[in-house]
C-alpha cells in the first residue's frame, strides 16, 4: 500500500525529496525563523486549514458588497459577473505565484506554495457558490425555500427544540439543534429559526470546499486532493441543505483513512490505537448525527471490506491490536450516535419514505445525473437524455474508462478498495429498494444512491489517472534512462513535472470558477410558475419581515405572513405520493387515481 500523503509531500509520480544536507566542515547560513517555523509539518497542516477556511468565508463576506436586485435577470447576471470578477482578482495572483515558484523557485518553496494555493482554491470554489446565495437572498432574512418544502421542516424541528421538545423522529438532530441554538443566540429564539437557517445555509455552503479538500488531504497530495474535492463540492453541493451532502463527501475519505489505520495497527502501541480509534469514532458519530443517510448506503460495502482487511492470519498480537482499534472506533461512534440509533430502531418501521419524484420514474440504471423535484419544463419521459453509446454519453464512457484504470492499476490502494466496496454496496441497495418499491409502496430514498454511486465512480477515475501517472513515470525512468547515466539523473526532470502540475492546478481552477458560477446560477430567484431550483430563493423574498412589511425586493405586494409551527410527524396513508405528475397521468405512473384534480404540488 503506497502512502499517498507522505510527510514530505512531493510531486505525483515521483519520490519525495529530502532537503539536501550541508557538506561537513562547511558552515551553512542559519535559516530565518519563519522558514524554520513553516518547515514544521503541523504548522503546514494548520496553514492549509486556515487558508482554506478563510478563503471560503472571506469570499462569502466579500459577496455582501454585490449590490443588485436579485429578482430580475439583469441583476442576477450582473451579480454573477461581479462574483467572477472578485474571484479572478483574488485567484489570479495565487496562480501566478504558483507558476512562478514552479519555474523559478526552490523545491521546498514551491511545495509549500502549492499546498496553500490548492487549499485556497478549495475554499474559493464553494465561497463563490455561497456568495451566489448571498446575492440571491439579498434583501430578505428568510432562508432558501422560505416556508415550504424541506427548509420549512427544518425550521419546525428547530422550533420544537426551542419549545423544549426532544428529537424529531428519526431525522438526524444535529443540524436542527444548531438552527435552534443559533436562533437563540443570534436572534430572538422561537419564531426566528428561519433567520438562523438563512445564515447557516450560507456558512455551511461556503465550508463544503474546505471540508472536502481537507478530508482528502488525509490520503492524497494537494493536487490529487483538489482534483477530487473541487468537482465533488461543485456538483453535490445543495445550498438548501448544505449539511447533508458534505457528510457524503467527507465520509468516503474518512472510511479509507480508517481502513488504512486498520492495516497499520500492528505497528502501533495500544494507547495510540485507542486514541486514534476514539478520535475517528467521535468524528463518525458526529457525522451520523449530522446526516445519517450516507451511512446506510455505505455500510454494506464497508462492512464486507472490513472483513477482508482485518488481519485474521497475522497472529495473536496483530489480531489483538486490530480488534482494539476497530472496537474503539465502533464503541465511540455508537455511544455518540446512540440517541439517533435508538430512534431509528424504535420508529424506523413507522416512518417509511413514500415520496416519489422525477428521479424515481427514470431508468434505475442511470447513475450519472441527478434531478430533484424542481423539474421545470422537463417531464418524466424526457429525462435522462439518451447518450450516443447504448444510452451512455461521452462523459460516462470517459468516467468508466477512468474507473477501469483505478480498479486495474490501483487495486492495492486501500482508497480504491473503499470506493469500489461502497459503490458495490450502494448499487445493490439501490436495486433492492427499487425492486421492492411497487410491492412495499415505499421509495426509501433509493434515488439518492445516485450521488454516492457517482461520487465513488469519480473517486475511482481520479485514482485511476493517478495510478497511471505514477506507473508511467516509473516505467519511463526505468526503461528510457541510459545505463551510463548517474543514479540521480532523470529522463523527465523534476522541474518539468512541477511545471506541469502547476499548469493542471490552473486548469482545475478554471473549471472551479465556471462550475461554481453554474451552481450559483441555479439558485437565482425564478418565478413560482417555472418550478425551477430558483423557486426556493423566490419564496424567501415572498415572506413578511417581523415588522409586518415585505422584503425589499418582494415579488408581491401582499407577501405571506410569517408562520411559527412546531414539527409533527405526517400520518402515513400507506400509498406512494407521485410528485411532478399531473392528475390525468397518475394512473399510468402511480397505478392509482390522483387524490386531487389539479397539478401535483409538493
Amino acid at each position: 500500500m503506497t502512502h499517498l500523503a507522505p510527510e514530505a509531500v512531493g510531486e505525483a509520480g515521483t519520490p519525495a525529496q529530502r532537503p539536501s544536507e550541508p557538506a561537513r566542515g562547511k558552515s551553512s547560513p542559519t535559516p530565518s525563523g519563519i522558514r524554520v517555523w513553516m518547515s514544521r509539518r503541523w504548522v503546514q497542516i494548520l496553514a492549509e486549514v486556515v487558508v482554506s477556511v478563510v478563503a471560503a468565508l472571506g469570499f462569502t463576506l466579500l459577496s455582501r458588497h454585490v449590490s443588485v436586485n436579485p429578482m430580475n435577470r439583469l441583476g442576477q447576471v450582473s451579480g454573477l459577473a461581479k462574483l467572477q470578477l472578485y474571484v479572478a482578482v483574488l485567484g489570479l495572483p495565487l496562480l501566478g505565484l504558483l507558476l512562478y515558484t514552479a519555474h523559478r523557485g526552490s523545491v521546498r518553496r514551491h511545495e509549500l506554495v502549492k499546498r496553500l494555493v490548492c487549499a485556497a482554491l478549495a475554499g474559493l470554489v464553494t465561497g463563490v457558490v455561497a456568495g451566489g446565495i448571498v446575492v440571491a437572498l439579498r434583501g430578505t432574512p428568510h432562508p432558501l425555500g422560505g416556508q415550504e418544502g424541506d427548509p420549512s421542516v427544518l425550521v419546525e424541528m428547530a422550533n420544537s427544540f426551542l419549545s423544549g421538545e426532544g428529537m424529531s423522529g428519526i431525522y438526524p438532530p444535529a443540524f436542527p439543534a444548531l438552527i435552534a441554538l443559533w436562533a437563540k443566540v443570534r436572534y430572538d429564539g422561537l419564531g426566528t429559526s428561519g433567520f438562523a437557517l438563512h445564515d447557516l445555509q450560507i456558512v455551511f455552503s461556503a465550508l463544503v470546499g474546505p471540508m472536502a479538500y481537507l478530508a482528502w488531504r488525509l490520503l492524497l497530495r494537494p493536487f490529487w486532493a483538489l482534483l477530487i474535492a473541487v468537482p465533488s463540492a461543485v456538483l453535490f453541493l445543495d445550498p438548501v441543505r448544505p449539511y447533508s451532502h458534505v457528510v457524503m463527501i467527507v465520509l468516503l475519505p474518512l472510511l479509507g483513512y480508517c481502513f488504512r489505520e486498520l492495516r497499520r495497527s500492528a505497528g502501533r502501541t495500544e494507547k495510540a490505537l485507542v486514541l486514534r480509534g476514539a478520535g475517528l469514532g467521535a468524528i463518525f458519530g458526529g457525522l451520523f448525527l449530522w446526516y445519517s443517510g450516507w451511512f446506510v448506503w455505505a455500510a454494506p460495502g464497508a462492512a464486507v471490506l472490513f472483513l477482508f482487511l482485518f488481519p485474521w492470519r497475522a497472529g495473536g498480537p496483530a489480531l489483538k491490536r486490530a480488534a482494539l482499534y476497530a472496537g474503539s472506533v465502533l464503541a465511540t461512534a455508537g455511544i455518540i450516535g446512540a440517541p439517533l440509533l435508538y430512534q431509528m430502531v424504535r420508529l424506523g418501521s413507522q416512518t417509511p419514505d413514500r415520496y416519489a419524484y422525477l428521479g424515481v420514474y427514470a431508468d434505475p440504471g442511470y447513475v450519472l445525473g441527478w434531478i430533484s423535484d424542481r423539474t421545470g419544463y422537463i417531464k418524466y419521459n424526457q429525462w435522462p437524455v439518451s447518450g450516443e453509446m447504448a444510452g451512455q454519453t461521452g462523459f460516462a464512457l470517459l468516467l468508466i474508462l477512468g474507473v477501469g484504470l483505478g480498479v486495474g492499476l490501483g487495486l492495492r490502494n486501500v482508497m480504491v478498495r473503499t470506493a469500489a466496496a461502497v459503490l458495490a454496496g450502494a448499487w445493490l441497495a439501490r436495486f433492492w429498494f427499487a425492486s421492492h418499491m411497487a410491492h412495499d409502496k415505499a421509495v426509501q430514498l433509493f434515488p439518492r444512491t445516485t450521488w454516492i454511486i457517482m461520487y465513488s465512480l469519480m473517486i475511482l477515475a481520479v485514482l485511476g489517472v493517478m495510478a497511471a501517472v505514477q506507473r508511467g513515470s516509473g516505467w519511463t525512468e526505468r526503461t528510457l534512462r541510459p545505463a551510463s547515466a548517474a543514479p540521480s539523473a532523470r529522463v523527465v526532470p523534476r522541474r518539468t513535472i512541477r511545471q506541469l502540475s502547476a499548469g493542471m492546478v490552473c486548469a482545475v481552477a478554471l473549471f472551479a470558477t465556471m462550475g461554481a458560477s453554474w451552481s450559483a446560477n441555479r439558485y437565482m430567484p425564478t418565478h413560482e410558475d417555472t418550478d425551477l431550483m430558483g423557486l426556493d430563493a423566490w419564496r424567501a423574498h415572498d415572506i413578511k419581515l417581523p415588522n409586518g412589511k415585505c422584503p425589499r425586493y418582494a415579488p408581491n405586494k401582499d407577501c405571506e405572513d410569517l408562520r411559527v409551527k412546531l414539527w409533527k410527524q405526517f400520518e402515513d396513508d400507506g400509498e406512494i405520493w407521485c410528485a411532478n405528475i399531473v392528475a390525468k397521468d397518475w394512473p399510468a405512473i402511480c397505478g392509482r387515481k390522483a387524490p386531487f384534480k389539479d397539478k401535483s404540488v409538493e
